[in-house]
């Protein structure tokens, strides 16, 4: 059975305030976390420990938030792996591009530690406790486990956000859902995302997949096509 000491946290921020209240809130809980003050050093760290969040600052001397996530997302072997920012930028255009970059989550400073525990406790649930499985549809195959997805047989990256968001629709084929509930279903309601999110994240996923898997209804949302 796991344990919340099985789920790793690494903290990216050059602040030291912050790395330490985050470590301090979060070990308490029980988790492993691991701290790191630069782009770089959160590279080395990540492919050494291979987290299952990244908690990550935007502005950082050096190499910034939004290139060290954009490097992240290149190492295969995070694919799965869950990255947050934590900022002071409450500008639209600086969370669009922290998804752009592939983001997960959008926290705006100051940091509401119990808030963010409850946050991080529901990744821990969905990750070692959810309902697990694997689903196909048309030639692609979707292994939730091990967020995988090939298509006849060829492996495709997928950040975690735009496979959870892709695994939605597939497992919810001919029904068409506007912007805000998927920002709901795939986001949560306590988390502020612009709906502009949601179209960022279709584009990339039919970059990977091809454009006839999902339907724009204007004015409306996004359908999955039942290829079955």
């Amino acid at each position: 059975m796991s344990q919340k000491s099985d789920f790793k946290i690494l903290v990216v921020d050059d602040e030291k305030d912050i790395i330490l209240l985050l470590k301090y809130n979060l070990e308490a809980e029980g988790y492993f976390v691991k701290a790191a003050t630069s782009g770089k050093d959160a590279l080395q760290l990540a492919e050494k420990i291979n987290p299952d969040l990244i908690l990550l600052d935007l502005m950082m001397p050096g190499m910034d938030g939004i290139e060290t996530c954009i490097q992240l997302r290149k190492i295969e072997k995070l694919a799965s792996t869950s990255i947050l920012f934590l900022t002071a930028r409450s500008e639209e255009y600086s969370e669009v591009a922290a998804f752009d970059a592939g983001a997960d989550d959008y926290i705006i400073k100051p940091i509401k530690p119990r808030a963010l525990i409850s946050r991080i406790n529901s990744l821990y649930k969905r990750k070692y406790v959810g309902n697990e499985s694997i689903f196909k549809i048309g030639n692609l195959t979707i292994d939730k486990e091990s967020y995988v997805v090939t298509s006849d047989g060829n492996e495709i990256f997928f950040p975690k956000k735009e496979f959870e968001l892709l695994y939605f629709l597939a497992t919810n084929p001919k029904k068409v859902y506007g912007r805000e509930a998927l920002l709901r279903n795939i986001w949560g309601t306590d988390v502020h995302v612009v709906p502009r999110t949601v179209d960022v994240h279709i584009r990339k996923i039919r970059e990977k997949i091809g454009d006839h898997y999902i339907n724009t209804i204007k004015g409306v949302g996004y359908k999955f096509i039942d290829f079955n």
